[in-house]
């Protein structure tokens, strides 16, 4: 069975947008007028060989990195005049962002890890512990709530930080290579519950990956090699489906 959504007709408005983004790190040119658009409750898998400029796209699209040229829009503000207080409020709130090698923060454990987004937004300590272990829950490592990432395998430390990433229901999550740490039978659960998750709360998800069968996970595949994005085709994502709906 395939649920794939029906592609956005145009000239709906996407909730976070692109347009043009150039960035160089010294003479090496990672982006060169990349251009995309993700809307509400949409899965987009964003495909590439490695160096092709995918996670600085990602970091751009976040508001990690500015780029050197080009707009990016989140709703109806461009992030690129914001002051980095106001970034990293819209990161806390708005936007969770795993990264490719978790970057957890090595002195807290698993449970504190998770919670710390909900205690910088403000959330009492008691409530927000026990909102993390239910996302730890449901990413399967309970068991490692006590652990310090240097405690823990690639692939927990990778759930870990999925589960911080989703705790406080983002509108937005940036997955640079979510299942890189894992086994291919430990990805496909991952998968399955960042999707059902992003399904149940119309969370949209922008997925960076170089694994086809992650790809297929997706509502829309678009490439991007040498810096710019390439449409995807329609008919070869949303494979995964039956991986997710069982």
């Amino acid at each position: 069975m395939n649920t794939r959504h029906e592609q956005h007709p145009p000239g709906v408005s996407a909730l976070l947008s692109a347009r043009g983004l150039r960035k160089s790190y010294g003479r090496t040119e990672a982006l060169r007028g990349a251009s995309l658009d993700l809307h509400e409750g949409e899965i987009l898998a964003v495909t590439g060989s490695s160096g092709s400029g995918k996670s600085t796209l990602l970091h751009c699209l976040s508001g990690i990195v500015r780029p050197d040229e080009g707009v990016v829009t989140y709703g109806s503000e461009e992030l690129g005049p914001m002051p980095e207080q106001r970034l990293s409020e819209l990161r806390r709130r708005d936007f969770g962002v795993v990264f490719q090698f978790g970057q957890l923060i090595p002195e807290l454990t698993a449970l504190d890890n998770v919670a710390l987004p909900l205690l910088l937004a403000g959330t009492r300590r008691g409530p927000a512990q026990q909102r993390a272990g239910e996302w730890l829950e449901r990413f399967g490592v309970r068991g490692q709530a006590g652990l310090r990432p240097g405690e823990m395998s690639g692939g927990q430390s990778q759930r870990v930080a999925l589960a911080r990433a989703l705790v406080t229901g983002p509108k937005v999550v940036f997955a640079d290579e979510p299942t890189g740490a894992l086994d291919s039978l430990a990805g496909e659960q991952v998968m399955t519950t960042l999707v059902h998750t992003a399904r149940e709360s119309a969370t949209a998800v922008l997925l960076i990956t170089h694994d086809a069968q992650v790809a297929a996970y997706a509502d829309r595949e678009v490439g991007l090699r040498d810096g710019v994005v390439h449409s995807g085709s329609a008919d070869t994502v949303g494979q995964g489906a039956a991986h997710r709906e069982g």
